[in-house]
């Protein structure tokens, strides 16, 4: 059998035995490497193939103030610690955490759609009555890589960074709502009215 590792050919027998794949390709008169692989399709076919967990994980920490006479709210620092396998290019992975957080501040506090059952159509359906974060609304967020590459789950040791960084930010802040006033409101987005008409929680 032959084992690849750092661009190499190798036995598995004896390690020792090995050659470059450069020079394997300028042997053959080859530029291009091919590999086919063949999957089952089908739920059968997925979990045959998830042999191991590659799931990417974060914790979520948030401070806000209420005030405690009109119950507004305001989001002053996030802390995102990301755990997502070895980060590529920590600048725009960090940018992607940033918009991530900055719409689970919206999910959280601001954005809510109204629709009018009789007539069948959304009444906030522009960007001047849908409200979402703006400028004023974003203050300190700090953005941790926990640096964990996983080579288990691909070559490079990287895992996914779509979504992690809204999952976990609406939850967060509704806890440090709840921790800040002992209100537990279970219903998004937390608006002023919801706060006001939520007694505190025993």
């Amino acid at each position: 059998d032959i084992e690849f590792a750092d661009g190499h050919m190798s036995l598995k027998s004896d390690v020792t035995k090995r050659v470059s794949i450069t020079d394997v390709m300028r042997a053959a008169d080859l530029t291009v490497i091919e590999e086919e692989e063949t999957a089952s399709p089908g739920i059968s076919g997925m979990i045959s193939m998830m042999k191991k967990a590659r799931n990417t994980h974060s914790a979520v920490f948030v401070e806000v103030k209420v005030d405690e006479e009109l119950d507004v709210v305001r989001v002053t620092r996030v802390v995102n610690a990301v755990a997502a396998g070895r980060i590529i290019n920590p600048k725009t992975a960090r940018s992607q955490i940033l918009g991530g957080v900055v719409m689970g501040i919206g999910m959280a506090l601001h954005e809510e759609t109204f629709a009018d059952v009789k007539l069948g159509r959304w009444i906030n359906h522009n960007y001047a009555e849908y409200h979402v974060p703006a400028n004023a609304d974003i203050q300190d967020i700090e953005v941790i890589f926990v640096d964990e590459p996983d080579p288990e789950v691909t070559p490079l040791g990287v895992k996914g960074l779509g979504e992690i960084g809204i999952v976990g930010t609406a939850a967060a802040v509704a806890n440090a709502i709840y921790h800040a006033t002992g209100k537990r409101v279970r219903s998004l987005p937390i608006t002023i009215d919801k706060l006001l008409e939520t007694e505190v929680s025993p």
